[in-house]
C-alpha cells in the first residue's frame, strides 16, 4: 500500500516538473518573439513640430464681381468692305492708290457767296473745288487766322483735280525735268488732290507761300481744324514727296493734334494706328482741348461684301478707311449719345447721305465775329504763279 502510494507521488513530481518544463519553454519562446520583433523595428523619431504661434489666420471670402456700369458694350456693325478706300483718313500716296470716287464737292468761292459774314479765304476762281466736309473747318482756321495776324490775302490755288489733270501736270513736270520720275508731282491716280482732301494756299499780295513769318501761325495751329501739314521737310524719305509749305490735308481734329504733337507724318501715322487693333490695346490720348479720344484699327473681311466692325455703344465715335487694309475708328470718350441713334457711316460711301446742295455747309459756317476785318476781294491771279504752285503734288 504504502509503495502505491509512493509511487502516485513520483508520478505526480514528474508531472509538475513536465508541466513547468513545457510552461518555460512556451515562456522563451514567447520572449524570443517579443526580441525579434523588436530589434527589427527602427527607430524614426519624432515628427517636427512647426511653431504656428506668428502665423495670422487667412480667411479667404468669396468675392462675386459686380459688372462696371460705366464699361463701354462695344456691337458689331456692318459696313461695305469697299468702304475701306474711303473717308477722312484714306492714306494716298506713290503706294496706295485713290479708289474712293463719290466726291462731295463744293465751290469754295460760291460757297463764300452764300454766306452773311466775312470769309478769309477763296478760291483761285469758282472751278476750285474742294470736299464739302471740308470747307467749314478751313473758314474757322482762316477767320481765326485774320484775327491773329491782320492777314486776309489766303488763296486756295489748288484743291480737287481729275485724274486727267494730274497726268497732264505730271507729264509736263517730267517733260521740264528730264527725269524718269517726279518728287514734285504724284503719280496720275495717286495724288491727294484726286480726293478733295487736300488744298494748296497761296497768297493774293506776292502768289507766294512758304508757311514762314505771321504764315507760321497756321502751321501750329492747324491741327484745331483738322489739318496737317502734308509734306514736312523731315519726312520727304518717307513721303516719297518734296517738302512743300502750302499743302495742307484734312484729316480731323483728333488725328491731327496727334500727328503734330507727335512729330509723325501721314504714313507713320497709319503704321502706328495698324498696331493697335481692336483686340489689343487701343490708342488713348487727349488733346489740346482736353478731350479724351481712343483709337483702334479693324482689319477689312477682304473675302466678304462686308465687314463687321466692332463699334462703342452710347458714344459718339466715327468710322474712316484707310485706302490699304482696313477700318479706322475713333471713339470719342466723354461724348455719350442715345443707343438708338443712327450709325455713323463712312464719309464718302454711297450710303453716307451727304450729297446736298452747296448752301448747306456754307449756312453751317456763318458764326464767325462780325468783327473782322474786310475781307480780300481780290479773286484774280497771274497765270504764272498759278502753274507753278499748282504742278507741285
Amino acid at each position: 500500500m504504502r509503495k502505491d502510494n509512493n509511487m502516485r507521488k513520483s508520478m505526480r513530481r514528474a508531472r509538475i516538473v513536465t508541466e513547468t518544463a513545457i510552461s518555460a519553454v512556451i515562456i522563451g519562446l514567447g520572449g524570443y518573439g517579443i526580441y525579434t520583433a523588436v530589434s527589427r523595428t527602427s527607430d524614426v523619431g519624432s515628427a517636427p513640430v512647426e511653431d504656428v504661434s506668428d502665423v495670422s489666420l487667412i480667411v479667404t471670402e468669396s468675392v462675386i464681381e459686380t459688372p462696371d456700369p460705366n464699361a463701354v458694350i462695344y456691337e458689331n456693325v456692318p459696313y461695305s468692305t469697299k468702304d475701306k478706300f474711303r473717308g477722312d483718313l484714306i492714306l494716298v500716296n506713290n503706294q496706295h492708290e485713290y479708289l474712293g470716287g463719290n466726291e462731295d464737292l463744293i465751290s469754295i468761292n460760291e460757297a463764300n457767296d452764300h454766306l452773311d459774314s466775312e470769309t478769309y479765304i477763296i478760291g483761285n476762281d469758282y472751278d476750285m473745288k474742294i470736299q464739302r466736309r471740308i470747307y467749314a473747318p478751313l473758314v474757322s482756321m482762316t477767320r481765326d487766322f485774320n484775327t491773329a495776324t491782320g492777314y486776309d490775302d489766303l488763296v486756295v490755288i489748288g484743291g480737287f483735280r481729275t485724274t486727267e489733270k494730274q497726268q497732264e501736270l505730271y507729264d509736263a513736270d517730267l517733260e521740264s525735268t528730264g527725269n524718269a520720275t517726279s518728287t514734285r508731282v504724284a503719280l496720275p491716280g495717286h495724288s491727294e488732290h484726286e480726293s478733295g482732301y487736300a488744298m494748296d494756299f497761296t497768297t493774293s499780295t506776292t502768289w507766294d507761300y512758304d508757311g514762314t513769318g505771321e504764315y507760321d501761325w497756321i502751321n501750329k495751329n492747324c491741327w484745331k481744324y483738322g489739318f496737317i501739314l502734308r509734306y514736312p521737310e523731315n519726312k520727304t524719305e518717307i513721303t516719297e514727296i518734296q517738302y512743300e509749305a502750302w499743302h495742307y490735308r484734312y484729316v480731323g481734329v483728333p488725328h491731327a493734334y496727334y500727328m503734330y504733337t507727335n512729330n509723325l507724318c501721314f504714313e507713320e501715322y497709319i503704321d502706328l494706328i495698324r498696331e493697335h487693333p481692336y483686340s489689343g490695346e487701343h490708342l488713348s490720348f487727349t488733346d489740346g482741348n482736353s478731350v479724351e479720344y481712343e483709337v483702334y484699327f479693324v482689319s477689312s473681311d477682304d473675302g466678304s461684301e462686308q465687314t463687321y466692325v466692332p463699334v462703342p455703344t452710347g458714344k459718339k465715335y466715327e468710322i474712316s478707311g484707310n485706302n490699304i487694309d482696313g477700318f479706322i475708328v475713333t471713339v470719342y470718350c466723354g461724348e455719350d449719345v442715345e443707343q438708338t441713334a443712327e450709325k455713323p457711316t463712312v464719309y464718302g460711301s454711297e450710303s453716307s447721305g451727304d450729297s446736298s446742295d452747296d448752301n448747306s455747309s456754307a449756312e453751317s459756317t456763318d458764326e464767325g465775329n462780325d468783327d473782322n476785318s474786310e475781307k480780300s476781294t481780290d479773286n484774280g491771279s497771274s497765270d504764272e504763279s498759278s502753274d507753278e504752285i499748282s504742278e507741285s503734288e
